[in-house]
């Protein structure tokens, strides 16, 4: 039964756009994604941490050795495709992605996980989770919910931003970024948000380079501001932990959370926004911890 604690104070107004499976008519062959482990001394299930848009593995990476200390369970953190460490690839859907999360579940040899993702990551998790409902011991997905958002065209925007920039030539990364920064402060007025994104600014053989794969993530923005489909449900637990001050689980979404996870909680952590992990890491990590111990329905 679904349960919400702490309701948000933003609403946000929904948009419903039909869904597309593979895009492009293109085949959705998984790819070998970067990841990290922190070992664990449990036997228990993994966690496998997924990031959101133009984050990477390294986002969650002080939290996951504390989810290690709290829960002794291993805890993994995954680069998705065209992210972080991870090849990149022309194609970007959840089918995609979720198939490179059951891949890599099958080349660690891992029978069933904790799947925990933020904003794309979350929505990935939950494609897991609904397509293959037997690798999920069960599901936290951090600010989002299935449904559409009317975020696209924001987002749109702001990637368009950074596929404008002129990256410096001949110069130390931390200047390029300096310069970069300069570019950005025009369409980006957020700054703790400019300043996640230029972590995406890298050296590669003598140049700065975004490691992220702006042509794939703008080729499918439209698929990455929903779910696709689904009508079978997935029965196990299930946490939605949104940040109080973030509108992106509202009311609005309670149905269609309610007819596709059926045992789902939703708890809202105070004074954080979409980043629930970067604002409040302390509650999100007891969060984590209190879910993993709840024996289920």
């Amino acid at each position: 039964m679904l349960r919400a604690l702490g309701f948000p104070r933003c609403p946000l107004r929904m948009l419903r756009v039909p869904n597309r499976s593979v895009a492009d008519g293109q085949a959705a062959t998984p790819v070998p994604v970067s990841y990290c482990v922190f070992d664990g001394a449990s036997a228990r299930p993994p966690l496998v941490l997924l990031h959101g848009l133009f984050g990477n593995k390294g986002n969650f990476a002080s939290l996951a050795k504390a989810i290690v200390r709290r829960s002794g369970r291993k805890v993994l953190t995954v680069d998705a495709r065209n992210h972080g460490d991870s090849p990149h690839h022309p194609l970007m859907t959840y089918e995609a992605m979720s198939d490179d999360v059951r891949l890599l579940l099958r080349q660690l040899r891992l029978d069933r996980c904790v799947l925990v993702g933020h904003s794309m990551g979350g929505r990935t998790a939950m494609a897991v989770a609904l397509r293959w409902p037997e690798l999920v011991e069960r599901l936290l997905c951090v600010d989002i919910s299935p449904s559409g958002t009317s975020a696209v065209s924001s987002l749109g925007r702001l990637v368009e931003a950074l596929k404008a920039v002129e990256l410096p030539e001949g110069v130390p990364l931390s200047t390029a970024r300096r310069l970069v920064q300069e570019q950005l402060r025009k369409d980006i007025q957020d700054l703790s948000v400019l300043r996640f994104l230029l972590t995406n600014l890298v050296s590669a053989e003598g140049r700065v380079v975004w490691r992220v794969n702006l042509d794939a993530v703008s080729r499918h923005l439209d698929g990455l501001t929903r779910l696709p489909s689904f009508e079978a449900p997935y029965s196990g637990p299930v946490l939605f932990l949104g940040g109080a001050k973030s509108p992106y689980i509202s009311s609005e979404d309670f149905p269609e959370i309610e007819r596709l996870f059926p045992e789902a909680e939703i708890e809202y952590v105070p004074d954080a926004g979409h980043w629930v992990h970067a604002d409040q890491p302390q509650h999100f990590v007891d969060a984590v911890c209190r879910f993993l111990e709840q024996p289920p329905s």
